[in-house]
């Protein structure tokens, strides 16, 4: 498994100083007997039905972590690499281009990256997240993420007709440090409507729930940026306010809910604390988008 640690940081071009972390996480654990044993159980659960209970794996690997005194958010993020090699051989197995692999394993590195900005860990701390990755049912496919879900409503307009049993194409935008425009949004539906194709049928509906789609962010937005052209693709028909700050760290890297302590470095930012400055909220929507 180390040499597999060493050619997955490699191909997945990972910061050699995030690399040497999880490297000597592993090394911990290889090297208490107890640790070990405990980890490869959790290996070959997942390797013996890619549809177990993640929930419990990383409540194991938490135990291992507490073991050998490692956060519990490096032990959990190194168990999904970890498992990474069978996901793999799944994917050649089906024969299911590589290349989908690598990108839908890239989410690994993008959490990694929130999760240094936010809590100052090399790990992360939203490993239930990943669970649809590893068991393939979500894919990443070009810039945007998708897996098929029940879309739960009733939804009529325009023609188009949706029940709470429909299936739909979940949409999910993941922090890739590169922008949202309309070019690769636009490659990346047609990619998604050419995957998932024969099993949702028509009317083929792109579903997004997100704070990006909450309303009252295009008239905090320039119309002429990125997200704000990404939300007016979809119908948001469900919309409420975020009244805790929960989705504040996905803009501003932080667990800080004081407007006044939020960094104001790019202009984005600073919209939204002016925003927050003089009583705004963050919220949600969710929205459909026919394609």
């Amino acid at each position: 498994m180390r040499d597999y640690l060493l050619s997955f940081f490699t191909d997945f071009d990972y910061d050699a100083n995030d690399a040497a972390v999880l490297l000597a996480a592993y090394d911990r654990i290889a090297e208490h007997a107890e640790a070990a044993a405990t980890w490869q159980t959790l290996l070959d659960t997942y390797e013996a039905d890619i549809c177990c209970d993640y929930a419990e794996l990383i409540r194991k690997a938490d135990g291992v972590a507490a073991t050998v005194s490692l956060h519990e958010y490096t032990a959990e993020l190194l168990l999904f690499i970890c498992l990474s090699r069978h996901t793999k051989a799944v994917y050649a197995a089906r024969g299911l281009d590589l290349a989908i692999y690598h990108d839908s394993m890239l989410d690994l590195k993008y959490k990694l990256e929130e999760c240094k900005l936010v809590r100052g860990v090399v790990g992360s701390f939203v490993a239930k997240w990943f669970d649809r990755f590893f068991d393939l049912t979500r894919f990443a496919l070009g810039r945007l993420q998708f897996e098929v879900i029940r879309f739960g409503f009733d939804y009529a307009r325009d023609g188009k007709v949706l029940t709470p049993d429909s299936k739909v194409v979940n949409v999910h935008i993941p922090r890739t440090g590169t922008p949202i425009d309309k070019a690769s949004c636009d490659a990346a539906y047609a990619r998604a409507k050419s995957f998932f194709a024969e099993e949702i049928g028509e009317p083929f509906a792109f579903y997004c729930s997100s704070w990006l789609l909450y309303p009252q962010n295009k008239e905090i937005l320039s119309p002429k940026s990125n997200t704000y052209r990404f939300m007016a693709e979809y119908d948001v028909f469900k919309w409420g306010i975020d009244k805790h700050g929960d989705n504040l760290w996905r803009l501003f890297d932080t667990d800080e809910r004081n407007w006044a302590r939020l960094p104001a470095d790019t202009s984005m930012r600073c919209a939204y604390v002016e925003h927050l400055k003089a009583g705004g909220r963050l919220g949600w929507g969710k929205g459909v988008f026919f394609c």
